[in-house]
């Protein structure tokens, strides 16, 4: 005779018993709702992918159809969507023509062409250099050159690709302004100082604002080995500050690469804050991306605004010990000295406030994830990737003299 769970009678149980089937079922209906949520999630990413919007044109056309796709590829993972074109015969496999593609960039989305640039091998190494030489930068004014560079991708979060886009930039301003600075490295340093001063001047999580003769300062010695003529260095400065770069709008439509672009990014399970007051909420999944600061998290990836942001401010992170109140492989943001985190937060009603937390613990799902995501938060927090890169230059023209 078959047992039905839903109809047999609870008094033949022990109270423990009674107890047990009860947490059993709690858990049961958790873990429905989780897998919900997750088919969600799922049936929405793949139909964001099998739905391509074409024209009426496009419909009668399958090149177009195909060209629609391999932008649509190239979105979500460069180098698949440019082997794509390749092998549909859309695009021809040459360095001059996959540039010319990505300048045009008609439907293709920012970040995915810094990232594709900024790849290191013979052949992105290429077109990035005919990507570079596509610019017209004669007679211009070096933060001029830079905000036409700038809008025409993303740049990358790693140094080294940066690193190679900016010496490229700097051979093509020198080429076509010939006399401007004595060297392309001078060029160089420079243009990477306006864009350490772009976001020092911009960039709302950083609370020391450089002045002018901070800049000027930080700017000695990179004509090789003189001074550049500070009204230069001022009319720069005043440049920036009193218009930041653009960043340019992606066509791509794909919130990983259009929101951020993350220094590491992935699911997390996050506790809700503890408060001042000791409470401490339920244990919720979210997708976390690190970047700029910053550490932002979402309900969904497909989500377009995240629901809170923790920045990177005053605080330091920590592991936890394993026992019964928390999960394995947790670790926490907690406030140094007797500040809060500044974080803020969506409410339920979609108003965004501030919270007001001194701790935010997070759980990974392996030890080598955790270990990863503190490394990168570590490094986050205390470094900066474009004063690094500056000096490693300056030791480097040091070093060569």
């Amino acid at each position: 005779m078959e047992t039905n769970t839903n109809t047999f009678d609870l008094s033949d149980l022990t109270l423990e018993e009674q107890q047990l089937l009860e947490s059993i079922r709690e858990r049961k209906q958790k873990l429905i709702k989780e897998i919900q949520e997750l088919k969600d999630e799922i049936a929405e990413v793949s139909n964001e992918m099998e739905t391509i919007e074409v024209s009426d044109e496009s419909k009668n056309n399958p090149k177009n159809k195909q060209m629609s796709i391999g932008k649509k590829k190239f979105n979500m993972d460069p180098k698949k969507g440019i082997e794509y074109l390749i092998d549909h015969q859309l695009l021809v496999n040459d360095q001059e023509e996959v540039a010319k593609f990505l300048y045009q960039g008609e439907g293709l989305n920012k970040t995915a062409i810094g990232d594709y640039l900024g790849e290191r091998n013979d052949f992105n190494i290429a077109v990035l250099k005919s990507f570079v030489n596509l610019h017209e930068f004669s007679d211009m004014i070096l933060v001029q050159a830079l905000r036409q560079f700038l809008w025409s991708f993303r740049l990358p979060g790693e140094a080294q690709k940066i690193d190679r886009m900016m010496e490229c930039f700097a051979e093509r301003y020198c080429e076509l302004n010939p006399g401007v600075f004595t060297s392309t490295d001078t060029c160089y340093v420079l243009s990477f100082a306006i864009i350490m001063l772009n976001t020092s001047l911009h960039n709302p999580s950083v609370k020391d604002k450089p002045t002018v003769e901070r800049f000027i300062s930080m700017n000695r010695g990179i004509n090789d080995g003189g001074d550049l003529p500070p009204e230069l260095l001022t009319s720069l400065y005043d440049s920036i500050k009193k218009e930041p770069f653009k960043i340019p709008e992606d066509d791509g439509n794909d919130l990983m690469h259009t929101f951020f672009n993350p220094d590491k990014e992935g699911w997390l399970c996050k506790q809700g804050a503890k408060k001042l007051s000791g409470r401490i909420k339920n244990w919720k999944r979210r997708w976390f991306i690190l970047n700029d600061n910053c550490l932002y998290y979402f309900q969904f990836t497909t989500d377009k605004e995240p629901k809170g942001i923790i920045p990177l401010e005053n605080i330091s992170i920590r592991e936890v010990p394993v026992d019964k109140s928390n999960k394995p492989f947790s670790f926490e943001l907690f406030a140094t000295g007797q500040d809060i985190i500044k974080a803020c937060k969506v409410d339920k009603e979609g108003k965004v406030v501030e919270g007001k937390h001194n701790v935010y613990r997070m759980s990974a799902s392996t030890a080598e994830e955790k270990e990863e995501w503190i490394r990168c938060i570590k490094q986050s927090i205390s470094e900066n990737p474009f004063y690094d890169m500056l000096a490693a230059r300056r030791k480097k023209a040091a070093h060569v003299k």
